[in-house]
């Protein structure tokens, strides 16, 4: 039994008890006392009535709340749960970029020790050259790691016909001194002019180097060599801000490239393979081509022949039309005689 329910029964028992009070005030008879008893019991049954059917209201009431509140939770826990099943799935996606991100992180490491490393740093571009000169490239155009005749080892020869013969590249680049040079702290002049100038002597050096290694040896190489830098941001930090060592290394014949225009330059090197082979197989196609005009030749002959025999047999044709037609014409002018009823004397011979 709920609140309301004991409120109005105990606002029923409180109007009984006044009652009683007047009746007994009043001193009414036992006909009058019966009557108001008589009124006092409907007014009970009435009450109890009224009482029921709060309750009952009241009872739907709760049921509907209750089945509401059932809904609202049923939809409340589903969303909570999708919300909960999309999140653990947004953690699991969050875990694996967090560990591809380690790993990237330690290919980093990875690639930076390469490169602080003289030795592996060479290693390293040699075989970005390498991928870049065997997809670019058959390979009886190339070799790698070449000895010339003065002990010294090309990263990669080149194999051009003469002129200009074989040219070797060299993918050994100082990048050390580039590294202190963007190692310079912003705004500390004197820094920086002191890690350009020692950028500017190690490219010196090298291309010295290789000039003095790769550029003219007697018989083996061209009269030019190629410097691989396996960096874009150093080739354009060369041509940007080092203008005359690019300059330089015009005249000295070494010729700076980066992983782009090596790419550029080996498309180069394979269509002056392409020239070469086919000026090689020019007396080949020459003497082709010769005998090709000698069959056409021929062929333009045995058609004019076939024209005779065609004309030779076209004359034949209109003979032959000719005769079936005076045949024809013979016979119809036989079957036009009129032969009468009596056959004609026949002429005395």
């Amino acid at each position: 039994m709920d609140t309301l329910t004991i409120v109005l029964l105990a606002a029923v028992a409180l109007l009984v008890l006044l009652l009683l009070v007047i009746l007994l005030r009043q001193g009414s008879s036992s006909r009058d006392a019966e009557q108001m008893r008589h009124q006092l019991g409907l007014a009970l049954s009435q009450q109890a009535d009224t009482v029921q059917r709060v309750e009952r209201s009241l009872r739907e009431q709760e049921q509907a709340l209750s089945k509401v509140v059932h809904e609202r939770l049923d939809r409340t826990e589903k969303a909570t749960g999708q919300i909960v099943t999309d999140l653990r799935e947004r953690l699991v996606r969050i875990d694996e970029a967090q560990k591809k991100i380690g790993e990237l992180s330690t290919q980093v490491v990875s690639l930076q020790e390469v490169l602080s490393n003289k030795q592996a740093r060479g290693a390293f571009g040699e075989v970005q050259l390498n991928d870049l000169v065997s997809s670019a490239l058959p390979p009886s155009a190339y070799a790698f790691q070449v000895t010339l005749s003065s002990g010294v080892r090309a990263d990669c020869l080149l194999k051009l016909p003469h002129p200009p013969g074989p040219i070797a590249i060299d993918a050994k680049f100082p990048l050390e001194s580039y590294r202190a040079l963007r190692a310079v702290a912003p705004g500390d002049t004197a820094a920086l002019q002191a890690a350009q100038r020692a950028f500017q002597q190690a490219m010196r050096k090298h291309i010295g180097d290789i000039r003095e290694k790769y550029v003219g040896v007697p018989g083996e190489t061209a009269e030019s060599a190629l410097m691989f830098l396996p960096s874009e941001a150093v080739y354009a930090e060369l041509h940007a801000n080092f203008t005359a060592i690019v300059e330089e290394s015009y005249k000295a014949r070494v010729w700076i490239v980066s992983p782009t225009t090596m790419m550029a330059t080996l498309n180069t090197v394979r269509a002056v393979l392409k020239d070469v082979r086919m000026r090689e197989q020019a007396g080949e196609i020459q003497k082709t081509v010769g005998l090709l005009l000698d069959d056409v030749k021929r062929l333009d002959e045995r058609v004019e022949k076939l024209k005779s025999h065609f004309a030779m047999a076209e004359k034949d044709l209109r003979d032959v039309d000719i005769s079936a037609d005076r045949i024809t014409k013979r016979g119809q002018r036989i079957l036009d005689v009129d032969l009468g009823d009596d056959p004609p004397s026949l002429p005395k011979l």
